[in-house]
């Protein structure tokens, strides 16, 4: 299983008109695949939308794409609005459970770490390591690294209630002292977003 997700910055207040015409025109796309998850910024990096599709490999993905691009009615009428696209191929963390429709959260933190080129094995194996401790306070949502685009990223995105949820447990995760897992010294730079998922994700 691969993802492709896609980030686009829009101009200033556009983002409920193209998140309107995008679930207007998502099902022509989803006949010839399904949506992972889509959200806009809340804080952050203001006036982006994600969006996140599962594919089972790259031929799987060249396929799709491919057909789509045949379909009339994609992709959505929304170029006006689209600042610049950037696009990722990314790879699931082995402790990551596929990405199905259900309601997991109001706001979604995503989590954006670049590690030391070479490291990812080790920082996958010690995430492993710490996982199951971290999600006895609140489950992930997704986890991936990159590889295609912008190497050596890694993503892992968390769902909440709503802020104080957030607050309470990123304070009990670390009382125990099992959790960050142990791979700052690889890590070269951090970035965060908080998220909202648009009425039409599957991923809420």
């Amino acid at each position: 299983m691969i993802y492709e997700m896609r980030t686009y910055p829009l101009k200033p207040g556009t983002v409920p008109e193209f998140e309107e015409r995008f679930g207007q025109a998502l099902p022509h796309r989803e006949k010839y695949s399904k949506l992972g998850a889509f959200w806009h910024t809340e804080i952050g990096p203001l006036d982006q939308v994600i969006h996140v599709w599962p594919y089972a490999d790259a031929a799987d993905q060249a396929r799709v794409r491919a057909a789509a691009a045949q379909d009339p009615n994609w992709p959505p009428k929304t170029q006006e609005f689209t600042l610049s696209m950037e696009s990722e191929i990314l790879h699931p963390a082995p402790f990551m459970r596929p990405l199905e429709p259900r309601a997991m959260g109001s706001i979604y933190e995503m989590r954006i770490y670049t590690y030391q080129s070479g490291s990812m094995p080790e920082v996958l194996k010690r995430w492993g390591e710490a996982i199951e401790e971290r999600e006895r306070h609140s489950p992930l949502a997704a986890c991936w690294y990159t590889d295609v685009g912008v190497l050596n990223r890694f993503f892992h995105v968390w769902p909440y209630r709503d802020f104080a949820e957030r607050e309470r447990v990123r304070q009990e995760s670390r009382r125990n002292g099992h959790w960050p897992p142990p791979t700052r010294e690889f890590l070269l730079r951090q970035e965060n977003k908080l998220l909202a998922p648009a009425a039409f994700s599957p991923l809420k």
